[in-house]
């Protein structure tokens, strides 16, 4: 990790310096978990407006016009704003994205991404920059006249920014002009009301929230949120789920199939296939959502242990005895080249042609709720996909319920190396209904 020395960087500032003055300080191991420090979230600009790591290197030993070139951009400003915060604070270092990562490294860029969750929340104190308010206050309500992300204020749409408020400890809030506003401990029932983060995971963190959120809950947080890049809307989720991976960018909407594989592999929580439960229309040929978005009606949806006591009232009483003996089984689920391999309660709906429908009744609910969260599932042969709408009805059909593995499909028919128009599967069942109609 790369700081910036505060003393160094704001004697520099008023031109007392040295030529070889050294504003960034390298901290690793013990050193590093020793050093106090603060944190700059921010929302960046222009790439030619923000102060870049080499530009920070040799600042002190540039001619004066480039020096005065760099003085005047606005993220100059932000960094010298946050020093002086620093200072105030009795903190010697600082760190911002902008100036402390050498972006040419790619190794270096990926280890900054896996460990920046880590980052904020072992700061200090992290300031967070408010560029487009100028009230010592949050905005209670959205106005689209002002804001024009949401009616929100852009630091709330990014998708980094949202580690970065839940992380750390303490959350301070600047408005433009720097004056502080507030922060996130006193603020924490306004900034539930606009990132739909529950109170408790703002004053207590991800760790110490009861009951821990559910991994469709995450998801829903960066549903509206978005980022510069593509492969940013899942590298930014990261730290949140204590996963990591390799950054590949040029791999697009991936790089979120991915995240949802890596939280697969550690995290038993079924609430990862509860995205668009809501939805009445439609299909999908993979299990797994494309985009966070798609988790946008997911943000009361908690985890039930994941046992056979949320059976009751789909089972009948008789045959929820003969579960118990699975209940290991229904906590497992494991990636394989064909698919997730699971097991779930299906409740058979009937049939249409060719095709199969069963409910999968997911270890989740909607908070305060009893009832499981039940999805729908096409099987035609050995396939099966996701199904979205009402169900056919078949007269004289048998209705049963049954537990046992399936094969659920992660990929999409989506050519991932062809930017366009996403391709959407017809399911067997809405092919013959449109023939009909």
């Amino acid at each position: 990790m790369r700081l910036i020395d505060v003393e160094a960087f704001l004697k520099f500032d008023a031109g007392k310096a040295v030529s070889d003055a050294q504003l960034l300080v390298e901290f690793n191991g013990p050193k590093l978990a020793k050093a106090a420090y603060a944190i700059l979230s921010h929302c960046w600009e222009e790439f030619k407006d923000e102060v870049h790591y080499t530009e920070m290197q040799n600042l002190t030993k540039m001619d004066i016009a480039a020096r005065d070139e760099i003085r005047r951009r606005s993220g100059y400003r932000k960094i010298c704003q946050s020093c002086m915060q620093a200072h105030l604070d009795r903190l010697c270092w600082l760190w911002v994205d902008t100036c402390c990562i050498d972006n040419r490294s790619s190794a270096e860029l990926s280890e900054a991404i896996n460990s920046m969750y880590v980052w904020y929340a072992n700061s200090d104190s992290c300031y967070a920059f408010l560029h487009d308010i100028d009230t010592n206050a949050l905005p209670t309500e959205p106005d689209n006249n002002i804001f024009k992300f949401n009616g929100r204020p852009k630091w709330f749409s990014r998708g980094w920014t949202l580690q970065e408020l839940i992380a750390p400890e303490d959350v301070h809030f600047f408005n433009r002009n720097w004056k502080y506003m507030t922060s996130k401990q006193d603020s924490a029932y306004s900034l539930s009301v606009i990132t739909r983060i529950p109170v408790g995971v703002l004053q207590k963190g991800l760790s110490w929230s009861y009951p821990y959120p559910s991994v469709a809950q995450i998801m829903a947080w960066a549903a509206d949120r978005t980022t510069t890049r593509e492969e940013d809307r899942a590298y930014s989720l990261l730290g949140l789920f204590g996963v990591h991976m390799p950054m590949l960018y040029g791999e697009g909407r991936h790089a979120f199939l991915r995240l949802q594989l890596e939280v697969i592999r550690i995290i038993d929580d079924q609430s990862i296939f509860a995205w668009g439960w809501t939805r009445e229309a439609g299909s999908a040929s993979g299990f797994l959502a494309n985009d966070p978005s798609h988790f946008r009606d997911c943000s009361d949806v908690v985890r039930i242990a994941p046992t056979t006591s949320h059976l009751h009232g789909y089972f009948p009483t008789e045959q929820i005895s003969g579960l118990i003996s699975g209940e290991e089984q229904f906590q497992t689920f494991s990636v394989t080249n064909r698919g997730i391999q699971i097991w779930l309660p299906l409740k058979r709906e009937g049939c249409c042609g060719d095709s199969e429908f069963f409910s999968a009744i997911l270890a989740c609910c909607v908070a305060g709720g009893t009832n499981p969260i039940t999805i729908t599932m096409e099987q035609f042969g050995t396939t099966c996909a996701r199904y979205f709408g009402p169900l056919p009805v078949v007269e004289n059909q048998t209705v049963s319920v049954d537990y046992k593995p399936v094969l659920l499909p992660y990929r999409t028919n989506i050519n991932l190396n062809i930017r366009g128009p996403s391709s959407k599967r017809v399911s067997n069942f809405a092919r013959k209904y449109h023939a009909q109609r």
